[in-house]
């Protein structure tokens, strides 16, 4: 009897948007108490928590991901925080190495390999042997002038450690290497590290 039909319409209320509001109206105080009242509500089952639980380590995971990759200095593994480390890094990926051919040339050595011909697999042995060889001089190469510069940057600091680290470095692919690399090959790299 008093009730309003579908063909009564509301008025549209027409709303306008601020410049440098937020772009959105501010909930009222009952809307913003019961999204805070759901948010904080406790789980009732068991697998309602496990799934809060899951969700909040994903997100922390995700988040911890993200600061690697940026090279953030508080998500970092103890193994890669400080400045000499931070060097190595970036020592590291200045530097053109063999490493970046590893892959094709053992996939072209693996087809030659299997292509049936002997004088081919010999071929495939040789690129095997002579690749292997190029690595084990890069390293050589690198341990040496890594050495010479941290020296050289670095007199105070302990050199434990770093030859490793940067050998364990340069033996990954540019885009498996975690912090991302931050400088391309060739750039020259600042003088103060601290």
């Amino acid at each position: 009897m008093f009730r309003r039909t579908k063909s009564e319409s509301e008025p549209l209320v027409e709303t306008v948007v601020k410049e440098g509001g937020k772009g959105r109206p501010t909930p009222k105080r009952k809307e913003a108490e019961a999204a805070a009242r759901a948010k904080a509500r406790t789980p009732r089952t068991r697998q309602e928590l496990a799934k809060r639980e899951r969700e909040f380590k994903s997100e922390s995971s995700r988040k911890i991901r993200e600061g690697m990759k940026a090279g953030e200095e508080r998500f970092l593994l103890p193994r890669d925080k400080g400045p000499v480390r931070r060097f190595i890094r970036d020592y590291i990926d200045s530097r053109f190495t063999i490493v970046e051919l590893l892959i094709p040339l053992l996939v072209i050595a693996m087809i030659l390999g299997y292509a049936g011909n002997p004088a081919l697999a010999s071929a495939s042995t040789i690129i095997i042997f002579v690749t292997f060889l190029f690595v084990i001089v890069d390293i050589v190469v690198l341990r040496l002038r890594l050495r010479k510069e941290l020296a050289r940057r670095f007199p105070t600091e302990t050199l434990k450690g770093t030859t490793w680290y940067a050998v364990s470095r340069s033996m990954q692919m540019k885009f498996m290497r975690m912090p991302k690399a931050k400088v391309k090959i060739g750039q020259s790299l600042p003088d103060d590290y601290r």
